[in-house]
């Protein structure tokens, strides 16, 4: 990938997972990378030591992306050290209820939607101005396919990043003129410790049998869709989403 070097990435949710993934992929494409977390401080610690030993730049920050002041915090702690953030990635996952409508609350449901919007509206407002200022920018939002494909129990998540994939293409919409492109990554089913709490092994399976390359995804496997929409290379893609599912569903 040409001309990333020196770029300055925030990953939120970056201690795991896909996080995780992300910052090392963008790190070894010669990216800064802001690893921020809320409670890892050891696994976001250990993302920072392993981008280090492969020779990047990183640096971990505790943020609670719900929380206004907390953002404005992280980025101006990042911003004395580096300079202005170039590249969101917003991928903090928000707690949720998985459970049936007839089952859920509105606080469960309408609670989720609006913390996940809050997060995305709090980091978006936060890394805006310089990237406006340079008038260069990529954000990068997490989805997931459960927006377009129900699957039992996933209402609350599935509404949530609905809400999200569409305020990415007003965002994409306004932003372009001045040179910041805004696209979602929407992952099937992902092997994580997440996964694991709503995916029984019934379910498992069925998603492994459903999906045509045969398998779930894995981190890294999201994090080189994030990356693309990430860097230099992608000039000409914005407000769109990039189903990473092996196939499981084709839009």
């Amino acid at each position: 990938m040409t001309g990333t070097t020196g770029r300055v990435a925030l990953v939120t949710g970056a201690s795991s997972g896909i996080g995780a993934a992300t910052a090392r992929l963008l790190a070894a494409r010669g990216m800064r990378v802001v690893v921020n977390y809320l409670s890892s401080a050891k696994a976001a610690g250990e993302v920072v030591a392993d981008i280090e030993t492969a020779g990047g730049q990183a640096m971990a920050v505790q943020a609670d992306v719900r929380e206004v002041a907390a953002v404005e915090s992280l980025v101006e702690r990042v911003g004395a050290a580096w300079g202005g953030i170039d590249v969101l990635v917003h991928n903090a996952l928000i707690p949720y209820a998985v459970k049936s409508f007839q089952d859920m609350t509105w606080d469960e449901l309408g609670g989720k939607i609006d913390a996940e919007m809050h997060a995305a509206f709090a980091v978006t407002k936060a890394v805006l101005p310089a990237m406006t200022e340079q008038g260069w920018g990529r954000i990068v939002y997490l989805g997931t396919g459960l927006s377009r494909r129900p699957r039992k129990g996933m209402i609350a998540l599935g509404t949530s990043k609905a809400a999200l994939e569409q305020f990415a293409r007003y965002l994409a919409q306004e932003l372009a003129p001045q040179g910041i492109t805004v696209n979602v990554v929407a992952p099937g089913p992902v092997e994580t410790r997440t996964a694991d709490d709503v995916l029984d092994d019934a379910t498992r399976r069925q998603q492994v049998a459903a999906t045509p390359l045969g398998r779930l995804a894995h981190p890294a496997d999201v994090a080189q869709a994030v990356a693309f929409y990430a860097g230099e290379d992608n000039a000409f893609m914005t407000g769109t989403t990039a189903a990473v599912n092996g196939g499981l569903a084709m839009y």
